[in-house]
């Protein structure tokens, strides 16, 4: 993996984290002093093969539900965005906020999670989950510290949020998290047999599907080291040996697109994987789009017929998540800007895509509506529809400094641009309808929507916007 994300200095975390992980599973961390939210100049006015919200309002996964759709179609449009109040927190936050009833979740890189108020943003519970390992220890990456950086999932039958933190030693950990408590009530660790862990970076956002928690791994920034891309998978009370699927190559093909794995209604995984060091010989599911099964089951697989140069020149398709659309047909779009429509069900192996075009490469999560996306292209968001035949169609495309990953709230496209800024763009023709600065956000910084409310993570903590 060589995407650029943000370097962050980080406040060193007590001796308490250290021995909650001595203890092991079912400790709690102290609850100390947290940090106070800052008001702003405005005031603040069972698992199934999908995450179920708990109602409308609930933001439980990345992009709202297992299709990574990132779409809430009765939100009202804005005429005006706000801040409405900002929280500082003891990291940077790379994860996607979620929204559990009255609570935000943040999860930050000092390997702590946070509920705050989503009307105030007051802390109502934090836990440190461990001690998060200083970049100078690492043999190559960006993120200092490293803490918890996918995005973690609720879920709504044993009412935990699951995350992974990287911890001292280096280590990954699972946890499970009491929504209403902040007590951990599940924790193991979930390094398979075999990895090196100090070479991984977990920064897919997980999935909650039929009652196994889903984990995937790519390599640190710089790709260094023996490092292979992997899918995990833990039942949600921590009991049980642990799924795995590793890409079966000689070295890297990590999956570590910010959504994660999509999942169909059938339980099915499909994720992207990116270069591999193989640049001849057979096809090593590098550079791919990959169906597992829900016991992490090869099932199929798609490549560029170009595979081993898009390996050369890391021009792979791993920087994107597969987008799932409603027709059954699947777009997967990467570094290179050439972007393929595949049928879900037959993804067609090396060069059985349905269409190829060159559009833009893409880095993050995409949103969608079902027959049309909407992709966070590096030189500025651009609408796709995809017609009958089926076809790719490109649309509008957004001023070229709005690159974040996108979401839908009603008609409105909300997406962050380099400087920290949040666009809401009318979902017809791109046209701006209102902006708010919510300051400096990592490249893979994505909008949290819920009621009159969007939640963004930013390199000091997390930022509420109301919509008027």
């Amino acid at each position: 993996m060589r995407s650029h994300t943000l370097i962050q200095s980080y406040r060193s975390v007590g001796i308490c984290a250290l021995l909650l992980f001595l203890v092991g599973c079912g400790s709690t961390a102290p609850q100390s002093a947290a940090p106070s939210p800052t008001p702003a100049s405005t005031p603040p006015g069972q698992s199934t093969a999908q995450t179920a919200p708990t109602h409308n309002a609930d933001w439980t996964t990345y992009h709202y539900d297992n299709t990574r759709a990132g779409m809430l179609p009765d939100m009202p449009n804005p005429h005006q965005l706000s801040v409405a109040w900002k929280s500082q927190l003891d990291g940077a936050v790379y994860a996607e906020p979620l929204v559990i009833g009255d609570s935000v979740i943040v999860a930050t890189e000092g390997d702590t999670l946070y509920a705050l108020d989503r009307h105030t943003g007051r802390v109502q519970w934090h836990v440190n989950v461990g001690n998060p390992v200083s970049l100078s220890t690492l043999p190559c990456g960006n993120i200092d510290p490293l803490g918890i950086t996918g995005t973690p999932v609720y879920d709504p039958a044993s009412h935990l949020v699951f995350a992974v933190a990287e911890i001292q030693g280096p280590s990954h950990i699972l946890v499970g998290v009491d929504v209403n408590t902040g007590k951990i009530r599940m924790r193991r660790v979930v390094d398979p047999a075999g990895i090196e862990p100090k070479y991984h970076q977990q920064r897919s956002a997980l999935a909650l599907s039929q009652g196994m928690v889903y984990i995937t791994y790519g390599g640190l920034y710089g790709d260094c080291g023996n490092y292979h891309g992997w899918v995990i998978a833990s039942r949600t009370d921590g009991n049980g040996s642990l799924l795995t699927y590793k890409v079966p190559t000689a070295r890297e093909g990590g999956i570590w697109a910010p959504p994660g794995p999509v999942i169909d209604s059938k339980g099915d995984l499909y994720v992207a994987v990116g270069n591999g060091e193989a640049t001849q010989g057979d096809w090593d599911h590098t550079d791919s789009v990959l169906r597992l099964s829900s016991s992490l089951k090869l099932e199929d697989g798609f490549a560029p017929t170009q595979w081993q140069q898009d390996n050369a020149n890391d021009a792979d398709l791993g920087s994107m998540s597969p987008v799932l659309l409603s027709n059954g047909l699947i777009v997967s779009v990467g570094k290179s800007g050439e972007t393929y429509l595949l049928h879900a069900n037959a993804l067609g192996g090396v060069g059985g895509q349905i269409q190829k075009q060159s559009i833009c490469p893409s880095y993050g999560g995409a949103a969608s509506t079902g027959t049309e996306l909407f992709l966070p292209c590096t030189d500025g968001l651009r609408q796709i529809k995809v017609g009958d035949g089926p076809s790719l169609n490109v649309g509008w495309q957004a001023h070229g400094q709005v690159t974040g990953s996108p979401t839908i709230g009603g008609h409105t496209v909300y997406s962050l641009d380099r400087g920290g800024t949040l666009y809401a763009l009318n979902i017809a023709d791109g046209s701006v309808r209102a902006t708010a600065s919510v300051g400096q956000t990592s490249r893979f910084a994505s909008p949290t929507l819920s009621g009159k409310q969007i939640f963004v993570g930013t390199m000091a903590g997390v930022v509420a916007v109301s919509i008027s």
